[in-house]
């Protein structure tokens, strides 16, 4: 299906600069990653007020990264289907209120429900970002919009540690979530008045739902297993019972999308370009890393260097810098260098930068901390902008939104995947070394596994960069990007 065929566009009253266009998509996708990383600097006080133990509180993120994950797929097929300017006015309006509900929460299964029902409005609103993006930038045009989109991204995950320190410190952890109002209201207005409508002709086809909530499913049974290690053996009923409860569902997933469904929310079709798999299995391995960073950084720089919330979110400016510059840098040189090169320098920075992490100790200072972590942020803003691009270089527009779930779904399952495993592992190795060494000392210890593991997974994913074709940005008019 040509792209003359696919799409069909609903005609406007004004016209909307391409600069605001840029704008209304990045801000709704800043809003969504930063919900991921804000709660982090929050989580110790947010966790005394509501009573979350240790391991329940990664709950306060996987609730809504599960359900983001999970649903982004179903958001993408919604925004080709009925409209980007719909779906990314529906995805706004849920997840403003439900932030609203995430501030006013007064108990954990509260807290976790509201935070559940987020993540479902972020992953109707995320797709519909890059959908925007994509159908509406060309040629070279192109490469520096999904920079753009992939800085604001990036730089939601320490901006987000930042803003939480400010405003757990200073006012109260509540308005991690209060401060998506005015900024919701801010973007829905603008989408109302100046985004063009741009979908699918066939408007009538069925979302699959059931797809949707089998992927879920199975994806948050077998996290939920893996987060009660910590109290549950691996080899226990519970543990087992859980981890095959998830790869049935997720075993039906796929037997429902090949055999079943007759609208696929993952028509298996699209994993024939090679682009958008390999750089999908990239996004999983160093998405998982990169969520999990800002999380062990939050605990090691509050519970080992005594950082109260404030401090503790200041002391992510550098990262979030880094993250921004990283994603300029590799928007301008994506013309002239390619993808492959980007992605692999950026994989190898993100192999070095969490080795160094690793070297951490329990009584070390900021100042060995800040190197590490701002060449890994750096790597971050490398890595996201080239990745995208390969992900959509090889797909039919009509299938923009589909492509851009897929890569989002990706970040988000590797990272709620590694979260509770590296976080799980942290915490078991944490617990063998209490009873020998200070507390401090076992913690970083558990913090010094993870990011060793996390040195080991982006090691990995330089290793799958060797399999990404030869892309530039050098795309002509309608389509994304061009094959050397």
């Amino acid at each position: 299906m040509s792209s003359e065929n696919a799409t069909a566009v609903t005609p406007i009253k004004r016209h909307a600069p391409e600069g605001m266009i840029l704008a209304i998509a990045c801000i709704a996708q800043f809003m969504v990653v930063l919900d991921v990383s804000i709660v982090n600097v929050a989580l110790p006080r947010m966790g005394h007020d509501l009573h979350f133990t240790y391991s329940s509180a990664q709950w306060v993120i996987n609730a809504y990264v599960l359900t983001f994950a999970g649903f982004l797929l179903l958001g993408g097929r919604a925004a080709d289907y009925f409209g980007r300017r719909h779906v990314y006015l529906i995805g706004m309006a849920v997840f403003t209120l439900a932030s609203i509900g995430a501030g006013v929460a007064q108990n954990g299964t509260e807290m976790i429900t509201v935070r559940a029902i987020q993540g479902v409005g972020g992953a109707i609103l995320s797709p519909a970002t890059l959908t925007i993006i994509i159908t509406t930038f060309r040629g070279t045009r192109l490469p520096k919009a999904l920079g753009a989109w992939s800085a604001t991204a990036g730089a939601g995950g320490a901006v987000g540690a930042l803003l939480g320190g400010i405003l757990t410190g200073l006012v109260s952890w509540r308005w991690i979530f209060f401060i998506n109002v005015p900024l919701g209201l801010l973007a829905g207005v603008a989408a109302t008045m100046y985004l063009q409508e741009l979908r699918n002709k066939d408007a009538t086809a069925k979302l699959d739902v059931t797809g949707a909530v089998l992927v879920t499913g199975g994806l948050a049974s077998v996290i939920y297993a893996v987060v009660n290690t910590t109290t549950h053996a691996w080899t226990s009923t519970f543990t087992l019972e859980w981890l095959i409860a998830g790869l049935v569902l997720i075993a039906l997933f796929f037997f429902w999308e090949a055999k079943v469904a007759s609208h696929p929310l993952v028509p298996f079709r699209i994993f024939r370009s090679r682009p958008l798999s390999v750089a999908n299995a990239i996004m999983i391995l160093v998405g998982g890393t990169f969520f999990a960073m800002w999380y062990f950084l939050t605990y090691y720089f509050q519970l080992v260097l005594g950082y109260g919330p404030l401090k503790a979110g200041l002391g992510f400016v550098p990262t979030a810098v880094a993250i921004i510059v990283g994603a300029q840098v590799s928007s301008r040189l994506i013309n002239k260098a390619g993808v492959r090169p980007i992605v692999q320098v950026g994989a190898t920075l993100a192999t070095l930068g969490f080795f160094w992490l690793s070297l951490i100790q329990p009584h070390g200072t900021y100042l060995h901390v800040l190197a590490p972590s701002v060449i890994t942020a750096f790597a971050i803003g490398l890595l996201f902008s080239p990745l995208a691009m390969a992900a959509t270089s090889k797909v039919d527009r009509a299938d923009a939104g589909l492509a851009s779930g897929v890569l989002n779904t990706s970040r988000q399952v590797g990272g709620s995947l590694a979260l509770a495993a590296l976080a799980t592992v942290a915490t078991d190795h944490t617990a063998s070394l209490l009873h020998r060494v200070s507390r401090d000392a076992a913690l970083t210890s558990g913090y010094q596994r993870a990011f060793q593991i996390s040195s080991i997974i982006a090691l990995l994913s330089l290793g799958m960069t060797f399999l990404l074709p030869r892309l530039t940005g050098r795309a002509p008019a309608g389509s994304p990007v061009n094959s050397e």
